[in-house]
């Protein structure tokens, strides 16, 4: 799918409903403090980087390894120098580099997760968040299933004890895992229920695991 298709499936009253919700659950989760610094691991086309940026009212920097999606941020950004090529699996900055790391449904498109987000929490310096997909939802019925369907094609689909367990080795504390997108489809209905549906119940299509990072069992 090319960047430009891909970013524009967020402008569709249904995209923009679930990036929306997905960036306030983000937003919320990582509490980011005033001049804290923010690292977007395979930002894709660059949408959660902008909107981050925007909400928080910071430069965010995104990272990722096609150059076709970097491109195409760097086109929507009014500072192309916020987007990098680079691989996720082997990011290219130093240990404890940006105060917060997140990664919004790009982690389990990865080929290793763990390694992944064993390199998140190496460059972080106090919180990372992690969007991915939930194997028990409805929407992996109506997207997951059968190797996914659109934008879900290969996407590895979590559930809450999996995700946990991807961070059992990591020198993390107090996780935490918030879902969004209950119902799918977007319409009235689906608005009314996101509302008043607490996200730590983990049955919507997006699982969100924030972890505070232990600089004590780092050694940093």
């Amino acid at each position: 799918m090319n960047p430009e298709h891909y970013d524009s499936w967020y402008h569709t009253p249904r995209g923009n409903w679930i990036g929306s919700c997905e960036l306030e659950l983000l937003v919320e989760a990582i509490d980011a403090k005033s001049g804290e610094s923010i690292l977007d691991t395979g930002c894709g086309t660059g949408y959660f980087s902008r909107r981050l940026a925007t909400s928080l009212n910071r430069s965010v920097t995104g990272i990722d390894i096609c150059s076709a999606r970097i491109g195409f941020a760097s086109r929507q950004s009014s500072n192309s120098n916020d987007f990098l090529i680079g691989d996720a699996l082997a990011l290219p900055f130093s240990e404890a580099s940006f105060d917060l790391v997140v990664s919004m449904a790009a982690v389990c498109f990865m080929d290793d997760e763990a390694v992944a987000l064993r390199e998140m929490v190496r460059v972080a310096r106090r919180r990372i968040a992690v969007g991915l997909f939930n194997r028990h939802s409805l929407l992996f019925f109506a997207r997951g299933r059968s190797g996914g369907r659109g934008g879900y094609r290969g996407a590895h689909w979590h559930t809450a004890r999996e995700v946990k367990e991807l961070f059992y080795e990591l020198p993390v504390k107090n996780l935490r895992l918030l879902s969004a997108i209950q119902l799918p489809g977007g319409g009235w209905i689906a608005r009314q229920v996101e509302k008043i549906w607490p996200a730590p119940l983990l049955t919507g299509g997006i699982l969100l695991a924030v972890a505070d990072v232990d600089r004590d069992s780092t050694g940093q």
